[in-house]
């Protein structure tokens, strides 16, 4: 998938691919916004799909992550046909480029080729509009994830 502003998303395949997904979640969620390293990281990374957006020249501009299976199981109400969208970060370079709702699209698509029938996350609830706009639906009550307000949100597929 490609970017009208000179930028590609693919899975993360391999080791650089997989490192580059996590110096950008560093960069956003440690960094800018003071979540806890040993939080951030957790034992879900290694079986996750990661997804990452590069600029022409190979520097990272975003990424995301889907959960599926026994995984996702506590985030999406045990239900096996829901996968778990989450760690969406983009630099702060790369904000309004439409890096975000193209790694959106592409945890989607790596979610379809999985059979699932639908994506949930559990977003800030500042990024609430962006998720809407995309097709999801919020439910439950605000609840707090690293300090950090957020609402669950889901979309069919």
């Amino acid at each position: 998938m490609s970017g009208a502003h000179g930028y590609a998303v693919r899975v993360a395949e391999d080791p650089a691919d997989r490192e580059a997904c996590f110096a950008v979640r560093k960069e956003v969620f440690v960094g800018e916004q003071g979540v806890p390293e040993d939080l951030e990281y957790d034992e879900h990374d290694p079986g996750a799909v990661h997804v990452l957006a590069v600029r022409e020249d190979g520097l990272p501009l975003g990424t995301g992550r889907l959960l599926y299976g026994e995984a996702a199981a506590a985030r999406t109400g045990g239900d096996p046909s829901v996968g778990s969208l989450g760690r969406l970060a983009v630099t702060r370079e790369a904000r309004g480029l439409g890096v975000g709702v193209a790694l959106v699209r592409a945890i989607e698509e790596a979610a379809r080729a999985l059979g699932l029938a639908a994506v949930d996350l559990h977003a800030q609830t500042q990024a609430l509009g962006f998720y809407e706009r995309l097709g999801y639906t919020a439910y439950g009550p605000e609840d707090l994830e690293a300090g950090i307000p957020h609402r669950s949100m889901r979309r069919s597929l």
